[in-house]
């Protein structure tokens, strides 16, 4: 039988921890690929992807979310599906040439 994070505090923490540092990396990595002057659509990508993954750990973990009902994970997940899905969309009629 596993513990869950309430009856193991120490296991949240290190759990929170470990989340924390992989958001972190994340951000560095976003942060590398804009110093180093990427950009296009593959730059575009990996950076909304890292910005996904953050806000899903952040939906998950921190927010608490996981253990919910699904209304609350849908509307959490179906907000960060638009935001993503409209930044992705904005940037693509921008760079598409019929547009410009």
């Amino acid at each position: 039988m596993t513990e869950s994070s309430e009856s193991n505090p120490m296991k949240y923490w290190h759990n929170s921890n470990v989340i924390w540092v992989a958001m972190m990396l994340l951000t560095l990595f976003s942060y590398f690929i804009g110093e180093v002057g990427s950009g296009g659509l593959i730059a575009m990508l990996v950076v909304l992807i890292a910005a996904a993954v953050k806000s899903v750990l952040i939906i998950r973990e921190f927010m608490e979310l996981r253990g919910v009902s699904f209304l609350w994970r849908a509307i959490m997940y179906g907000w960060l599906l638009v935001v993503c899905t409209g930044i992705g969309v904005a940037y693509l009629i921008g760079i598409w040439p019929v547009f410009s």
